[in-house]
């Protein structure tokens, strides 16, 4: 009798949980919208890819820049190089036509662009920001078409707030996670030595430190591994953060190529909590103001871009 009674009280709950969520709506960073009335990702009338064109947006938005590293010779410009190759340490004696050459013997090219105009794609970019944390936000999250993760975020234990679904996982090698079939790892790569990990993680596991200590070996589909273009992420530091901090974070990155990919795009978990903390959703401890001392992302910079595009309609932007 106990365990019906607990049973019953337990789905009263969720019952109660999903209508709560319906009459949830997001926030733009200035207000609320009127009406946010199902669980599912907005509608497609919001879904056309040109409407966005604000003229701010359209000074950044470059549509000529692809997000992904193809393979093909001389797609990576001088200066593209240059800085790159300056990001995490010297450039001497790097020959990266040849480690590109040798990824792509180890994993498929991509084959052609991530954008298909001939459909209305839906994409929810979640960060790891403590501010999910009881925020009932998983169901409208696992509705979109596209759910894109990043670093070593949590599911397990956090679905009401985060979702279940995950199709591409966002990572660099020292953030890498075994992921489950039939999702994307879109890697980061912010030195040359990241695209000779993923080649070895994917076969001899003989590269097993960069400046720690990385995963030997990876579980993930090797037919949908995504390389991130060193001119993408030049472009987001150029076109976007305005050269702030060194590069760009995992988070808006990610978020940079939903916009390149998706036609519709849902923010959730970036930004510092309710307290005002800024911590992962799976952690204990808060602290304040750790992730802007680390000189490398400008926190302030990305989250103030977010806020912008929110208020322009670009994106949905949940709190």
């Amino acid at each position: 009798m106990l365990c019906q009674r607990h049973a019953q009280v337990v789905l009263a709950l969720c019952l109660l949980l999903v209508l709560w969520q319906c009459f949830r709506a997001p926030t733009d960073g200035l207000g609320p919208f009127s009406w946010a009335p199902t669980l599912l990702a907005p509608s497609a009338a919001r879904c056309t890819a040109g409407t966005r064109g604000s003229a701010w947006f359209n000074a950044h938005y470059n549509t000529a820049v692809g997000p992904l590293l193809t393979g093909t010779a001389h797609e990576l410009s001088s200066d593209v190089v240059q800085w790159w190759l300056t990001l995490q340490g010297s450039s001497s004696g790097v020959h990266l036509q040849a480690i590109i050459q040798q990824l792509f013997t180890v994993l498929p090219a991509p084959a052609g662009s991530v954008w298909d105009p001939s459909r209305c794609r839906t994409c929810a970019v979640v960060g790891n920001s403590g501010r999910l944390n009881g925020s009932g936000h998983g169901l409208r999250i696992d509705a979109h078409d596209w759910v894109l993760r990043m670093n070593r975020a949590k599911i397990t234990g956090f679905e009401m707030d985060v979702g279940m679904r995950t199709t591409h996982h966002f990572m660099y090698p020292e953030s890498a996670v075994n992921l489950g079939p039939g999702i994307h790892l879109v890697l980061i790569p912010f030195k040359p030595l990241d695209l000779q990990w993923v080649a070895s993680a994917f076969s001899t596991g003989e590269l097993t430190h960069t400046y720690v200590r990385v995963k030997q070996f990876i579980k993930a589909d090797r037919d949908k591994v995504l390389v991130l273009s060193p001119a993408f992420l030049k472009y987001i530091h150029d076109n976007w953060t305005g050269q702030q901090g060194r590069y760009p974070s995992t988070g808006f990155t990610a978020l940079l190529f939903a916009l390149h990919a998706c036609q519709q795009v849902s923010v959730f978990g970036f930004g510092a909590d309710s307290e005002g903390n800024w911590h992962h959703y799976w952690e204990k401890n808060r602290w304040s103001g750790a992730f802007r001392r680390t000189r490398v992302h400008n926190a302030d910079v990305e989250f103030s871009l977010i806020q912008r595009l929110a208020a322009e309609g670009t994106i949905l932007f949940y709190k």
